[in-house]
């Protein structure tokens, strides 16, 4: 797919609806070995004067090994057409037991300013390197409701707020082509 990079203040997308609502792989790992996995909770901002972007990967997901070990990843908007194959491999399979990425047919690239490659079929490829992260503590949780319906078996998430390094999306990331 045809990219380009998109400087942070030219990047143009809905922030409460590209996780939730898109088709997003976060990548950990390297060149050598990576794994992925669907995304859809999260946030961007800006965080200690640096764009950033906030996920969370609970500690059982294979993914959470390579990012602990790396401290970088990628985010990756597939097309939408991607979507049913994507959601059945990605958020549903381990990468420990099946390549996911054969099993789709993707084709991993590398990045240009982190190690975690990303997907030659994305739209759009955020570069994240890790900047912090902290454990969720059900104790600070003020809604019983969220641990009730996300945390039933109390296997909170891990999150990382990581800067934004670099992004390369199709035109209509861009508010230059917008």
């Amino acid at each position: 797919m045809e990219r380009k990079k998109i400087e942070i203040e030219e990047f143009n997308t809905n922030a409460f609806t590209v996780l939730d609502k898109g088709m997003m792989l976060l990548t950990g790992g390297d060149a050598d070995k990576s794994n992925s996995m669907t995304i859809s909770w999260g946030s961007f901002g800006t965080f200690w004067f640096k764009p950033v972007v906030t996920v969370g990967i609970r500690p059982q997901r294979y993914t959470f090994d390579f990012v602990e070990e790396n401290k970088n990843f990628t985010l990756c908007q597939l097309p939408k057409n991607y979507s049913d194959d994507v959601i059945n491999i990605f958020g549903k399979q381990s990468g420990r037991n099946i390549d996911k990425v054969k099993e789709c047919g993707l084709t991993l690239i590398d990045s240009s300013e982190v190690a975690a490659p990303a997907y030659d079929e994305a739209e759009l490829i955020i570069e994240c390197r890790v900047l912090y992260h902290a454990d969720l503590d059900s104790s600070n949780i003020n809604d019983p409701a969220i641990i009730e319906r996300c945390y039933p078996n109390s296997d909170f998430h891990r999150l990382y707020t990581a800067e934004v390094v670099a992004i390369y999306g199709t035109d209509k990331y861009s508010k230059v082509n917008s």
